[in-house]
């Protein structure tokens, strides 16, 4: 595992986020959208109209993730963790922390660099949500060991040096019993494997400048924009080795709705011609999202 944990790099990493956040445009900070009629339109950030445009992409995304109960309701047991202490690493812009205070949990949302942390308070406001939104590193939480009955990350602690680090933190905060979830993304995924190592890495001659950290960090998040100052996707034996050691019945789940475009970028219009257990099968081996729970011991 890289754990890099400098001053220097932290204040790279939280200006780099402050400055091209994830709003789900085309690229990161961007602010237009592509409408149902195919038309583009340009929102102010932090605006109400942002935050449903921004909303509809995230959501559209992670179709497969949501049921009867709810956006993301086949990930997370909204109504279990009704009244109890949920904590969030790495909020952005407020849409999952904005769906838990919908259901009625106790959120408590932190994120790194004070842009989100100003998003998602301004979402809270137009809305009318409630929470505890707070600027943290996820390496230090500012929190009682034992404090939360629930607590994720969504695709944050990969872009962090001590993720090792912020693992051990998240665990520390949660109850006896607590339940700990992430999602980072996967190495072994069709999107690093052929696009960032072979493609970029190999054909085009990167690994002569760059190893498997700087080719994650240069062609992840950002990658249109050179990329971003660390992101380290991590594999299934890193997250039971070195991660997760301490914790109970951990799940490690592949989840993959970028797979059928990595198909249409080999082979155009093959994608969507699979037949959808083909493609349901791919996407659980080659995804690029890895969804992973565990248990602290009661």
């Amino acid at each position: 595992m890289h754990e890099n944990n400098t001053s220097d790099k932290k204040k790279a990493i939280r200006d780099w986020w402050a400055g091209a956040p994830m709003t789900y445009a085309e690229d990161h900070g961007h602010v237009e959208y592509r409408l149902d009629d195919g038309t583009m339109e340009r929102v102010e950030i932090g605006s109400r109209r942002f935050y449903e445009l921004a909303d509809a992409v995230f959501h559209r995304w992670n179709e497969p993730l949501h049921d009867a109960t709810g956006k993301f309701g086949r990930i997370f047991d909204f109504e279990k963790y009704r009244g109890k202490r949920v904590l969030e690493v790495g909020c952005g812009m407020g849409c999952m922390a904005g769906h838990w205070a919908a259901h009625g949990a106790d959120i408590t949302a932190i994120d790194l660099n004070p842009v989100a942390i100003e998003k998602t308070t301004r979402r809270f406001g137009i809305f009318g949500l409630k929470g505890d939104i707070r600027e943290v590193d996820a390496e230090t939480l500012p929190f009682a060991d034992g404090t939360f009955d629930f607590a994720y990350s969504w695709g944050v602690i990969h872009h962090t040096p001590g993720i090792q680090q912020a693992a051990r933190e998240m665990y520390r905060v949660l109850k006896p019993g607590g339940r700990l979830a992430l999602m980072l993304y996967n190495r072994n995924s069709v999107l690093y494997k052929y696009f960032i190592s072979y493609q970029e890495g190999f054909v085009n001659l990167e690994r002569e400048f760059l190893d498997e950290l700087g080719l994650g960090s240069r062609y992840g998040d950002g990658g249109r924009q050179e990329g971003n100052p660390h992101t380290w996707p991590v594999t299934h034996e890193e997250v039971l080795r070195d991660l997760l050691p301490m914790c109970e019945n951990v799940s490690i789940k592949v989840f993959g709705t970028d797979v059928p475009e990595a198909l249409n970028t080999w082979f155009p219009r093959l994608g969507q011609r699979l037949p959808l257990s083909w493609r349901k099968a791919l996407a659980r081996r080659w995804g690029w999202s890895l969804w992973i729970t565990a248990d602290k011991a009661a």
